[in-house]
């Protein structure tokens, strides 16, 4: 067929890229591709979810903790990631995703002490748990201990539910737990999808091999068909975590 072969150019020059969100390298397309959009929003998402089951929601608290976990996830976190083995394959030099990192930790932890002196004691040891977290996971410290699914699930997941949840109220409840839980399996899902589609985009130069299925039929498979159940589950379920979310603030805020 006449267009099958710039299909296939176009399906393997998509499936050559880092990430399925990941811009061309260079200039302002790197920083998008470092914030990795879908995936901050998403864990942002978290956030919000735990501070809309907050009993009375403030709108400067909810605030506050997006901003903070804007800077110690979207930023810094990713900017370590960065660090440690180019994933991405940006341009960003060194030195300044280092500085990033460093002060976007800092401006987390600046918006953390002004949530202690709004909400108490009883944020401490979510504002120290926060940064250790981020170098811990992205730098991979302690023999990477923390790198893993579970650490995953429990630090972009659970985490951002509760540590919302008590900005708002300076307390935990049963039902902030249970959300946290929530996001907890759905971080797993998602890095049950993504492991093998980073594994495709970034360490996979050929593959080979076809189904045959029970009539004789045998489909082919390449990166891109094995790509395109994990990347649109991972778009589907990053939209929807979203959308929930928005519909939650819209809800109690409106």
């Amino acid at each position: 067929m006449p267009g099958r072969p710039a299909a296939a150019a176009a399906d393997a020059g998509s499936a050559s890229r880092p990430a399925y969100y990941a811009a061309a390298p260079g200039g302002w397309r790197d920083w998008w591709t470092l914030l990795h959009p879908p995936y901050t929003a998403w864990h942002l998402a978290y956030v919000v979810i735990g501070a809309t089951l907050a009993p009375h929601v403030r709108l400067i608290p909810l605030l506050a903790s997006l901003g903070a976990f804007f800077l110690a996830v979207g930023l810094a976190a990713h900017a370590l990631d960065e660090l440690h083995g180019r994933p991405l394959r940006t341009r960003i030099p060194s030195a300044v995703l280092t500085a990033i990192a460093v002060a976007a930790l800092a401006g987390a932890v600046g918006l953390g002490v002004a949530g202690v002196t709004r909400v108490g004691w009883e944020l401490i040891p979510f504002m120290v748990a926060g940064p250790f977290l981020v170098v811990a996971y992205n730098a991979e410290l302690f023999g990477g201990i923390v790198h893993t699914d579970a650490g995953f699930a429990a630090a972009w997941g659970a985490f951002p539910v509760l540590t919302a949840y008590v900005a708002q109220t300076g307390t935990l409840s049963a039902g902030s737990v249970l959300a946290a839980g929530g996001a907890f399996c759905l971080s797993v899902a998602q890095r049950s999808l993504s492991t093998p589609a980073r594994m495709l985009r970034r360490r996979t130069s050929v593959v080979t091999g076809g189904i045959t299925l029970a009539g004789g039929e045998v489909i082919s498979l390449d990166s891109a068909r094995l790509l395109q159940p994990l990347e649109r589950a991972l778009r589907s379920m990053s939209w929807s975590i979203v959308l929930l979310a928005a519909a939650l603030a819209i809800a109690r805020l409106g």
